[in-house]
């Protein structure tokens, strides 16, 4: 090996794995200390915990000083673009409807369709039209758009940010038009028919946590008593989305399972609520101090002129993503449209992983076919409507506002933008130094327990970087590798890396400091994640012994291919 070159081994540590993964535990133990002991800001403890990153690094896996803070700001521009971008076009875009007057049409609608009952609007915003931004967009901007209406409903903003944060877990796996589950397949080697297989996979496992997710929204907003007063609506939503979910992501193209989902339990809602209404509306509005009227139905009196205008945004999106991803011609089309060169002190070929295989560090950005860029594009052509169409003046919108709104939304985003920045620095240090793939190696040495374990890796890997996508992007490969080793399905270990993962994704400081910004809590993220801390823990037990089962005795509900 030339001095040009690093290897990471993961028994760097005293020539043992146990240790060397111990070792490497270190900056996320940092990262948990600073935020809950220390009750520092996000963006401090991401700091604090990159410094010890790059320092174990260093001292432990003796990976080169240039090479490891190369690594940080290789990690850094990721978390920029595409991530921040994402986040910061999603939220825009909401704004842009907040500017034009049409969104308060939008809440109307949910208003007329929850008549005035708080606890089914929460279900409807978080959880359905959460999910439907979560598969359009991802990283981030449902947490962002939902929340802040969440708190328009009256709910107060802790428990807002707890609401959306839970809400959010079911879509995950397939958010961002499924880009977790097409990483894993990619980077774990896989086929397009075996990727296809992950997502049939993940498909029998995230509805039963889908099915669940509307009744502890209930529960949230209102204790048992809400739990009681909504459980038709809850068990129907719950129902028809994990019931889409799983069909959409066997039977048809895994990359719409959560636009079709959220459709069918919108749509399904719609129709219960037409014949069924709650029970306690006026109670439930006085225990969450609230006026006690609130809207019915027949109050609320919107032409369909205004319905259609109001969720003409959402429609858009669909589109122009549905154009930009599906078919052949497009995509390969816009995949020219890319910016992609050799990471400077870490070019491919100077990086090695623990088996001699060369680790591709190349940072590339399709700056046309990525969700910011394709937010963008629906923004404008949503405000070239709106400005035509403004009904003489009523919903008025000028390019002033629209720009005055991508400034504002940019210095409120300052602190956030930050904190994913740093994390995504630390994940990388973590895993071009061979500290990620350490505590992987760890966890596969358990023999068939692996298993049992094995979604814990995404739940950890998600949990730093704040994204499926990323934790799929880091363990992957380790999933195959194990299981191949200990002679379990592959395409399983990969699904068990992503549902695991998903139900990390609201103890991610990325997700904590996002919902933290958009219920005006910033700085107070420790509240957050005590409050869904207990959560993610119960979610992740379900998902550790569902997959343990589909080794075994439901081994039908994880088919090989």
């Amino acid at each position: 090996m030339s001095m040009e070159q690093f290897q990471y081994l993961t028994d760097a540590v005293g020539g043992s794995v146990g240790l060397s993964a111990l070792v490497s535990t270190l900056p996320l133990i940092t990262f948990f200390i600073m935020l809950l002991g220390v009750k520092a800001r996000a963006h401090t403890s991401a700091l604090v915990a990159l410094v010890v990153a790059i320092l174990v690094a260093i001292l432990g896996f003796h990976m080169p000083t240039a090479m490891a803070i190369s690594s940080a700001f290789r990690g850094g521009l990721y978390g920029l673009f595409p991530i921040v971008w994402t986040i910061l076009s999603a939220i825009w875009f909401y704004q842009i409807t907040v500017a034009s007057g049409r969104f308060e049409d939008l809440r109307l609608v949910f208003d007329k369709m929850g008549n005035g009952d708080v606890r089914i609007q929460a279900m409807l915003i978080a959880f359905c039209f959460g999910g439907l931004l979560e598969a359009l967009a991802g990283f981030g901007a449902p947490v962002a758009i939902t929340a802040t209406m969440i708190l328009t409903l009256g709910i107060p903003p802790l428990r807002a940010a707890t609401i959306v944060l839970l809400a959010n877990t079911a879509p995950v796996a397939f958010g961002a038009v499924a880009i977790p589950i097409t990483t894993a397949g990619e980077v774990g080697g896989r086929t397009l028919e075996q990727t296809e297989n992950i997502a049939a996979i993940v498909g029998h496992q995230t509805p039963f946590l889908a099915f669940f997710v509307p009744f502890i929204i209930a529960f949230l907003v209102d204790g048992m008593k809400g739990v009681k007063d909504t459980a038709p609506a809850a068990f129907v939503i719950g129902l028809s989305f994990g019931i889409a979910q799983w069909w959409t992501s066997n039977f048809f193209q895994y990359q719409l399972t959560d636009v079709v989902a959220c459709i069918v339990a919108l749509g399904a809602a719609f129709v219960l609520l037409h014949f069924w209404h709650p029970r306690g509306v006026a109670e439930s509005r006085q225990r969450l101090g609230l006026e006690v009227e609130g809207h019915s139905a027949d109050e609320i009196h919107l032409p369909a002129n205004r319905v259609f205008m109001a969720l003409l945004p959402y429609a858009i999106v669909v589109v122009i993503f549905a154009i930009a991803n599906l078919g052949s011609t497009i995509p390969e089309w816009l995949k020219q449209f890319k910016i992609n060169f050799a990471w400077p002190g870490i070019e491919t070929g100077k990086l090695l992983n623990s088996t001699g295989g060369e680790v591709n560090t190349n940072y590339s950005f399709a700056y046309i076919n990525n969700a910011g860029t394709l937010l963008v594009i629906s923004a404008i052509v949503v405000a070239i409507i709106y400005m035509i169409f403004d009904e003489n003046g009523r919903y008025k919108l000028t390019w002033g506002q629209v720009g005055k709104e991508w400034v504002d939304t940019a210095y409120r985003m300052r602190w956030s933008a930050a904190t994913i920045f740093l994390v995504l620095a630390l994940a990388y240090v973590m895993n071009y130094s061979g500290q990620t793939v350490t505590i992987g190696e760890f966890f596969a040495n358990l023999g068939p327990a692996f298993a049992f374990f094995a979604p814990m890796l995404g739940w950890v890997g998600v949990a730093v970087t704040g994204s499926d996508t990323s934790a799929n992007a880091l363990f992957a490969n380790l999933q195959v590798t194990a299981a191949e080793r200990l002679g379990l399905n592959p395409d399983l270990m990969l699904a068990a890396n992503t549902t695991g993962g998903v139900v990390g994704k609201m103890i991610s400081p990325q997700s904590l400091a996002i919902a933290a910004t958009s219920v005006n809590m910033e700085g107070k993220e420790s509240e957050i994640f005590k409050k869904v801390v207990p959560w993610s823990f119960g979610f992740l037990i379900v998902v550790c012994l569902m997959v343990f089962l589909q080794t075994n005795v439901l081994s039908a509900l994880a088919p090989v291919v």
